[in-house]
């Protein structure tokens, strides 16, 4: 019999997550089902479905992590996510190692523009929803 690669569990793989989003102290882990880490309203990491983790990078360090460890973009519910890198298992493994890749996610992530926010928006000017919906019917 051949020795296979045992897989890891999804609580272990949430476990992993923790470790690795616990060695940057300015790094909030949200969500429930899906925990997932943001910035100034852009995501950069996703643990989708406790199973598979994605990390945002910009260009270049995407393009190098997608040949070092012959990986590919992170894909859910069908659609490619084009800035984010499907993270081996052997790496989530190796917080140490990934720990590098979440601080470039971070840092990249501090260079958006900050999203407006549902309230930011609704108190620019509290009247535009009504003004929009009375000025489509004409």
């Amino acid at each position: 019999m051949g020795s296979a690669k045992k897989a890891i569990s999804a609580s272990m793989k949430v476990d992993l997550y923790h470790q690795l989003i616990a060695t940057h102290p300015e790094i909030e882990r949200k969500g429930a089902a899906n925990p997932y880490t943001s910035l100034n309203g852009h995501m950069f990491t996703l643990l989708h479905d406790s199973r598979r983790l994605a990390i945002r990078l910009p260009e270049d360090e995407r393009a190098a992590f997608l040949k070092k460890y012959k990986t590919t973009l992170f894909e859910a519910y069908g659609a490619v996510m084009k800035e984010y890198v499907a993270v081996p298992e052997a790496l989530l493994k190796n917080t140490k190692e990934l720990q590098k890749y979440l601080e470039l996610s971070y840092e990249y992530v501090r260079t958006l523009k900050p999203k407006s926010t549902k309230k930011e928006v609704l108190t620019a000017n509290p009247c535009s929803r009504f003004i929009d919906s009375r000025s489509r019917g004409r």
